[in-house]
This record gives C-alpha cells, structure tokens and sequence, in this order.
C-alpha cells in the first residue's frame, strides 16, 4: 500500500476542501507514493511521537493537528516542530494531518464526542454555505441513463441520506451543425431537432473537475450543453459543532458529572445552571467559542467545547450553560475514530494509536 492510498480514503471522508482558511491539513511530510505497512495514530505528532513511531517502525504517522501551521525556514532544531520534521524526514516517515476537516463532517470529531454523551437526532449546528453547486446538462432520450449514472459515480447527486438525487424533463433540443463539426445526431448544415432529456442535480464544488470529466466521457455529443450554478443552500452535512438530545432529560448537575466521566476530563468549567434540568446538547470539539450564538438559536441547554477565557463565561447571560472540558479532553476520540475507520477499510493495514498522553496540561 501507499501513502497516497491512505490519504485518498482519508480524504474521501473529510475532504480538504471543508478546512478552514488558517488551517495546514493534508500530507505535510512524505512522498505519495511511499509505500506504508504500520502507521502511528494520534492527536499531535509532537517529539515524543515521532519517537514512539520510530521505535515501532512506522511508516506514517497520522495527526488530528498539523505540526507546521505556517512557513518553516530553517532546519537546524531550534523548535519541536523542526526537530520532528527533521526526524520525520530522516526516518522515512510521511506525516499526514487531518484537522478542521475532519471537525466539519458529519462523522467526524463532533459525531464522536456525540456517540459518548449518547445524544440523539444529531445535526450540524452551523451548516456551512457556498459549498454546493448544481449542474444541469441536456442528452439525448436514450443515453440518459449512461450520462446519469456517469454523474451519480462522480459524486453528484447526494442530498442528506439520499443518494442519486436528480429531476429530469423531457423537451426537445434544436442544434445545427457547421461542415467543420462531427454530428451525433443530425446532418451537417441542417436544423436538427432531438428529444432530450434536461437533467439537473446537486454537487459538492470540490468536485467540480471530476464530475465534468466523467459526464463528458459518458455523453455523446460533440459539443455538450451543460450549465453549472452556485447555490446558496447550505450544506447539511458539513459544518461546525453539532447539536442533539439527550433521550431523556437529565439533572444539570448530574449530566455535567456524566459529561466529565464519559469525555475522561480532570475538570469541566461551568457556567450557573439556567434550570433544573437539560435535554439538548450542542457540542464543538476544540476551540468552540464563535459558536455560542448558534447553541443559543438552536435552543441548547448546554453548549459542550473547550477554550474558553474568562470573559467569554459572561456571554452565557443566564441563557445557557457553557461546559468547558480542555482541548485535548474534548478530542481525545479523534484517535479512535481514526484508527476504527482505517481498520475497517484495511483490514491488512497496521494500525497503531499512540500510547503518549500529548495534553500539555495538567491539573491538581
């Protein structure tokens, strides 16, 4: 196997494009086409990591958090990160982040913090826009099915749970083809017309260029009429934090006990109950604090994430609870759910989670 075989599927699941703009995920050390048989799991690819994968002799180490967030110039050792580039490069092995995009899928991070607090009916709590497209092309009757299929392989044609989602009508297409073109259908210098079928579908914008590559290879026209158009529909499916219900309501103070038993946190930071008891839960793994407006629209009781500062525990105004459980504590099953879903997909693929505990904070 190869790296490239690794990152592909990865990247299947949460594509790069669903990072946010200050983020650095993707392949960071390594050559594609390296071959990989054991590959190191965890949530930051710190020293102390790098090492671990050394002595296990792993080809790859997979990160939650990018080790280079910004432009390294020099390599001489002065810092961690260069010091684990150093000895990423040395040791052959390719270091691979998967970071905000992973946050902004259903599936990922949120979902996993999610099926730990046992919450119900999950959504996105704020639901990206401009991520969607339609596309709409024109084909004759009978070759609506090839040129449809072609486009539901792609990708296209998802909405929620649904797959192979399309709306088609029938009508007529008039065409006239000039002594220099190579007709489908029709002669040369006269006006055509042919029964076609118009169809319309939705599409994620990220892939654009394979969608259009496979429905051209399907269709049989020459020249194909085809129209692409931005939707400002907002895409259910990617986004951040999520948001749920418990099954049943719960004391305040018994869920926040729950909650710091079940996310394995040293200490959870709380705002003062609003009531007696809660039942919708809006959760963001890391640095959630930009979304507390959403949690409030989204009528939750409690807001669940981590980094909070002193002043922002004000912004709850006795609206709702904000839970703070620490970054490391409300990530932590990052590492599980990675190494699940590599398993599952190579069964033959050696996967192991880090045994280093990479909080860099301690309580007493």
């Amino acid at each position: 196997m190869k790296v490239k075989d690794i990152t592909g599927y990865l990247e299947s699941l949460a594509p790069l494009a669903y990072q946010e703009s200050y983020d650095n995920s993707g392949l960071i050390v390594g050559d594609p086409q390296q071959k990989v048989k054991k590959a190191l799991i965890c949530l930051d690819s710190i020293e102390e990591v790098m090492d671990e994968a050394i002595r296990k002799k792993c080809d790859m180490v997979i990160a939650h958090h990018p080790i280079v967030f910004s432009g390294l110039k020099r390599f001489n050792g002065r810092t961690y990160i260069e010091r684990v580039v150093m000895k990423a490069i040395k040791n052959n092995i390719a270091i691979y982040a998967i970071h905000t995009n992973l946050d902004n899928v259903t599936g990922g991070v949120n979902t996993m913090i999610a099926k730990k607090l046992g919450l119900e009916n999950v959504r996105i709590l704020a639901p990206k826009k401009e991520l969607l497209r339609k596309l709409v092309v024109f084909c004759p009757v009978k070759d609506a099915a090839k040129v449809r299929q072609a486009i539901f392989d792609a990708g296209a044609g998802v909405i929620g749970d649904y797959d192979q989602c399309s709306f088609n009508v029938e009508g007529t297409g008039t065409f006239r083809a000039s002594d220099a073109a190579n007709p489908y259908v029709g002669e040369k210098n006269e006006l055509h017309h042919e029964e076609e079928v118009r169809i319309e579908t939705i599409y994620p914008t990220h892939i654009e260029s394979q969608l259009l590559r496979a429905m051209m290879a399907a269709h049989p026209y020459e020249e194909v009429a085809y129209d692409s158009y931005p939707l400002n529909n907002k895409h259910g499916g990617v986004g951040s934090g999520m948001v749920g219900e418990l099954p049943k309501a719960k004391k305040t103070l018994s869920f926040l006990k729950e909650l710091k038993k079940k996310m394995k946190a040293d200490a959870v930071r709380y705002t003062n109950p609003v009531s007696e008891e809660v039942k919708t839960i809006a959760i963001c793994g890391g640095s959630g604090s930009f979304l507390l407006p959403q949690a409030m629209a989204a009528g939750a009781d409690v807001f669940v994430t981590a980094d909070y500062k002193y002043h922002q525990f004000f912004d709850a105004e006795g609206k709702i609870v904000i839970a703070d459980i620490g970054h490391y504590e409300s990530e932590q099953f990052t590492i599980e759910l990675l190494g699940d879903l590599l398993m599952k997909k190579f069964p033959k693929f050696a996967v192991h989670l880090t045994e280093i505990n990479t909080n860099p904070i301690n309580y007493i």
